[in-house]
């Protein structure tokens, strides 16, 4: 039996937002999302992609029809609030059922849809059915990595006026040779560094401006997003120094933290090793061990 775990909606937010090529709600076994809530209140409104829970005559939950449940990376439950384990709630029953059932921790989201909805509108709908073709094309957002304040992802991401609105963005970082985000015009600041994404790129000199950029914006409450091409080198090297500069992590803090956000993310060699560099600039010495075999 699987525990039980509560998240943040932050964590069910990164998890809706991956992509190889297009969105991983599309592979089968990624992500099990299930709305605990009555049928009516989920025909009303849920999240994305979520499946509303059966019960049998007893009233008790039943696992979703043509899931593998043993197989399932990632289990997420909601309900309308619940806050915690011990809230005796549709969330936690319905958890319980899973558990018994999944070979990986069940999450239920804190707050429920009530929060997850006020924090993203924009990932609530109406729409049960979808296909794969659907699934392959949902528009994915740039990943959060401190919560309400600081986003990371793709040029594609940084120039849709879309996504820039319903995040709140204050200040886009752009790390790329061309001026893409330059020629428009909106209401956000934007910061271009050209660096290529290349071994030889130095980029190291860059990151105590940037962490001030930053710092300057999200102390003031303002949200700020960093992009490169692909969303996986040059803008998760620049992230990983804010951490390490902002909350004191050290590198391999910073980049295990990282790899929750998105597990995708892959500063090239010379960056990590002007991290490396970094970590003796803001903490006095070198603690992380470059040999580890996660690097």
């Amino acid at each position: 039996m699987a525990g039980i775990t509560m998240c943040e909606p932050l964590k069910l937010y990164n998890l809706l937002n991956q992509c190889r090529c297009v969105s991983r709600l599309a592979e089968i076994n990624y992500l099990c999302l299930i709305d605990a809530r009555e049928t009516r209140d989920y025909n009303t409104s849920h999240i994305i992609t979520a499946k509303n829970v059966k019960m049998d005559s007893e009233g008790k939950f039943l696992l979703p029809v043509a899931v593998e449940v043993d197989s399932m990376q990632h289990m997420v439950v909601y309900d309308s609030n619940t806050s915690c384990l011990q809230e005796q709630g549709r969330a936690v029953e319905c958890a319980e059922v899973l558990a018994k059932a999944s070979l990986y921790p069940v999450h239920i989201v804190r707050g429920g849809f009530q929060r997850f909805s006020a924090l993203y509108p924009f990932l609530r709908t109406e729409k049960i059915m979808y296909t794969i073709t659907e699934l392959e094309n949902l528009k994915t957002y740039p990943v959060e990595v401190i919560a309400g304040l600081l986003y990371m992802g793709d040029q594609k991401q940084g120039t849709d006026s879309n996504i820039l609105k319903d995040l709140k963005i204050n200040a886009v970082i752009s790390i790329s040779l061309s001026d893409t985000l330059e020629s428009i015009k909106w209401s956000q600041t934007i910061l271009n560094i050209p660096v290529a994404d290349s071994v030889e790129s130095d980029l190291y000199s860059n990151f105590e401006r940037i962490c001030s950029f930053i710092g300057s914006h999200i102390n003031m409450g303002s949200r700020v997003l960093i992009v490169s091409r692909q969303g996986r080198s040059r803008c998760s090297a620049l992230t990983i120094a804010f951490l390490m500069h902002h909350l004191k992590y050290t590198l391999e803090e910073s980049w295990k933290y990282m790899l929750k956000c998105k597990p995708t993310m892959r500063p090239n060699t010379g960056f990590l090793q002007q991290l490396s560099e970094w970590e003796l600039h803001t903490m006095g010495t070198k603690v992380t061990d470059m040999s580890e075999p996660h690097f």
